[in-house]
């Protein structure tokens, strides 16, 4: 089996919704798994530490998750047009797998949620891409043969899923943006085992 890690920071879970949907499209892939991965929210005050294990949802990610998967989705919220703290934060700390080059090669593909329609969507997709290529990954987005790409009036970029968590229940994706989220995981899935053999 290929394990592709969705690594993600959900505030108010929009972006974990995403993500289980991306994890959906990577497990309908024969030989491939979805290892659905968080991080622990950023303190502004020094010394509050979070527990190493959540009180609830997913676990945390670790270096050794991020170092073995065959392939990445990693996905955040928008914050001023580019990826959450506590992400950029876990990044931050990769320097080890960056010098060993233990993702140089494998594909991976990234998504966002935003709290308003032009809230920078694809800003956040362009710049969540560059540490990853800083990693030597193969970056894949979503073609406009995924149909849903030219219908939907919420989110969805070229660049990866997005979606506009608008309104009182910002989790909800609409039927196109989860097919978008299935379709972008089912195809990065299929780049892990073109890949990896």
């Amino acid at each position: 089996m290929y394990s592709v890690l969705v690594l993600y920071y959900s505030a108010n879970g929009a972006t974990k919704a995403m993500a289980n949907e991306i994890a959906k499209g990577i497990d309908s892939q024969e030989s491939c798994e979805a290892i659905i991965r968080t991080v622990p929210r950023v303190s502004s005050q020094c010394e509050a530490v979070d527990n190493s294990i959540p009180d609830k949802g997913d676990l945390y990610a670790t270096e050794q998750d991020l170092g073995s998967c065959h392939g990445l989705a990693m996905g955040s919220p928008t914050r001023f047009g580019n990826m959450a703290s506590p992400l950029k934060y876990f990044l931050d700390s990769t320097a080890n797998i960056w010098l060993s080059g233990e993702l140089s090669g494998k594909p991976a593909t990234v998504f966002t949620s935003t709290g308003s329609l032009h809230g920078g969507q694809e800003t956040t997709l362009l710049t969540m891409m560059l540490p990853l290529l800083h990693h030597g990954m193969i970056i894949s987005g979503i073609p406009y043969s995924v149909t849903t790409m030219a219908n939907t009036h919420s989110g969805g970029t070229p660049y990866g899923a997005s979606h506009w968590a608008h309104g009182g229940s910002p989790e909800i994706l609409t039927d196109e943006e989860k097919t978008t989220c299935q379709a972008q995981g089912r195809r990065l899935a299929q780049l892990v085992v073109k890949l990896t053999c």
